[in-house]
């Protein structure tokens, strides 16, 4: 089984990110409208794939259906949009191949509120609150923290409802990169699965950074608690001067492994943006390759088990 732990579908892109409003101008092109005037600036999001700027679900199920991916765990963000209904409604159409985490901002007004109606659909396994101050939630709200007072009623009725909570928290040494803050959150509620995305975003400035190199081992020790896993997607994209099949991805992943073993591990593309970088056969054959090292087992459990274990159905567990 091997299952993509980090996709995006949208029909559209209708969000906002610190610098302003995003929206689709066609074949993969994104305008960012600043909030302030002047002209927005146009940025080539994902290849061009199509005349509208949109990635469906029948559109990833034919990339994974190529790849030989048989399910992906459908993340959302601030940069995208908010599309809780466009996910539920793939989730239900094709429910053996979709898994479904809902778009909620814990800092909106009345967030409370909003959460007990997104998630009474029992279709959603997770919630993902992208954190990074350049696309996300830290960006529009810039007071944001998570171990503010406010939201920490959130931890709690995620863990009472069996669901999984996935973190975006941006660069290494950002305002986001809240380490201790998850920590916290992870000793608290022990029963809360905690999946971190980017797999703590090293780059080729780790390399460089003494300082940085240890920001970003202390979060993937985070990996070392029973309840905290993190997935691989969008490496390519933090070694940008590198070429496929991305060398310092593989260093870095396997850096990670000998920290915190093989089975923190979930193997996730962050497609469509991804593929700007690397065809979908290309990201799937990079991570095979990068993991030869493992045994078969181990491998099995990077690129499949250990993510269906993580979000396996919400009424096994609360």
């Amino acid at each position: 089984m091997i299952v993509d732990a980090h996709a995006h579908i949208c029909p559209r892109v209708c969000g906002r990110i610190a610098a302003g409003a995003t929206r689709g101008v066609g074949y993969g092109r994104v305008s960012i409208e600043s909030d302030v005037g002047g002209a927005s600036a146009v940025i080539q999001a994902w290849p061009p794939l199509c005349a509208d700027t949109r990635h469906t679900p029948e559109m990833l199920l034919a990339h994974m259906d190529w790849v030989g991916v048989d399910r992906a765990v459908l993340l959302q963000g601030p940069f995208y949009g908010e599309y809780n209904t466009y996910v539920q409604e793939a989730v239900e159409r094709f429910p053996g191949r979709f898994i479904g985490a809902a778009y909620f901002d814990p800092w909106a007004e009345n967030a409370d509120e909003h959460f007990g109606r997104i998630l009474d659909s029992q279709v959603f396994r997770a919630v993902k609150l992208e954190c990074s101050e350049t696309t996300g939630l830290y960006g529009i709200h810039p007071r944001a923290r998570l171990d503010d007072v406010d939201i920490a009623w959130l931890w709690t009725a995620l863990e009472e409802r069996g669901l999984v909570l996935a973190l975006d928290l941006g660069r290494v040494g950002s305002r986001s990169y809240q380490t201790k803050a998850v920590r916290r959150i992870a000793e608290r509620h022990e029963g809360l699965r905690i999946v971190i995305a980017h797999l703590g975003q090293p780059s080729t400035a780790l390399d460089e950074d003494v300082g940085k190199r240890r920001l970003w081992e202390e979060q993937i020790d985070l990996g070392k608690r029973p309840n905290v896993w993190f997935d691989t997607a969008s490496l390519p994209a933090y070694f940008v001067s590198e070429r496929y099949p991305f060398p310092s991805t593989g260093r870095y992943l396997r850096a990670a492994i000998e920290r915190i073993g093989p089975d923190k591990i979930l193997w996730g593309t962050d497609v469509p943006g991804l593929l700007a970088h690397a065809t979908y056969r290309q990201l799937f054959d990079m991570a095979e390759d990068h993991l030869a090292f493992l045994s078969t087992e181990e491998r099995a459990g990077i690129m499949g088990g250990n993510a269906l274990g993580v979000y396996a159905d919400r009424h096994m567990y609360g």
